[in-house]
C-alpha cells in the first residue's frame, strides 16, 4: 500500500489528533527529548498554529493510520529574496521506518515549498542521530558554509524562560 500525504488542516480534529499523537511520539523518542508533550503543548498547540500564516504540516497515512509527520515553518532568505521552509519536527513511526516514508514525506514538503516559491529547505538534527541524518543526506541536505575557511554553519540556542 503506498502512502498518502496530506497538509494538515489546523481546524480538521481528525487531523489534529492526528498531528498530536505522532509528535507526542516524536516527543517520547531520546531524539525528541525523551518526554512526551506537555498538557500545555497539547491544549494549545493546534490553536497556536492556526495563527501563523507562514506554518503548515504534512501527514502521511498508510490506509486510515498516520504514520509520518513533518512540521513546517516558512522563513525568509534576505540573499536571495524568497522564502525557505524550515522543517522543524520530522517524524515517522518507529515500526514503519525502513520503508522509503521519511523520503517520501520530504519529497511532499520539498513540493510544497516549491508551489511557494521558496529556494531551499533547512533542518537540525543531532550529530548522534546517525539513521535521520542519513535519511537526510541521501535526500540531498549538506552542512551549510559560505565560505570553507569560514566552517560550517552551527544551530545555536539560548532558552527564554
Amino acid at each position: 500500500m503506498d502512502p498518502v500525504f496530506k497538509k494538515v488542516d489546523y481546524q480538521n480534529h481528525g487531523q489534529g489528533e492526528d498531528l498530536l499523537t505522532l509528535l507526542n511520539v516524536y516527543a517520547h523518542d531520546p531524539m525528541g527529548g525523551g518526554e512526551g508533550l506537555t498538557d500545555f503543548a497539547k491544549s494549545n498547540l493546534l490553536k497556536e498554529l492556526r495563527k501563523i500564516p507562514h506554518a503548515f504540516s504534512i501527514i502521511g497515512y498508510l490506509g486510515e493510520q498516520p504514520v509520518a509527520l513533518a512540521n513546517c515553518f516558512e522563513v525568509f532568505s534576505t540573499f536571495k529574496c524568497k522564502g525557505i521552509v524550515n522543517i522543524h519536527d520530522f517524524v515517522v513511526l518507529p515500526e514503519q521506518r525502513g520503508i522509503g516514508l521519511s523520503q517520501k514525506l520530504m519529497d511532499a514538503v520539498e513540493q510544497e515549498a516549491v508551489n511557494r516559491g521558496c529556494c531551499k529547505l533547512t533542518l537540525e538534527v543531532l550529530e548522534g542521530n546517525e539513521v535521520a541524518r542519513n535519511a537526510y543526506v541521501k535526500f540531498g541536505f549538506e552542512g551549510y558554509e559560505l565560505d570553507p575557511e569560514a566552517g560550517k554553519a552551527l544551530f545555536m540556542e539560548k532558552e527564554i524562560v
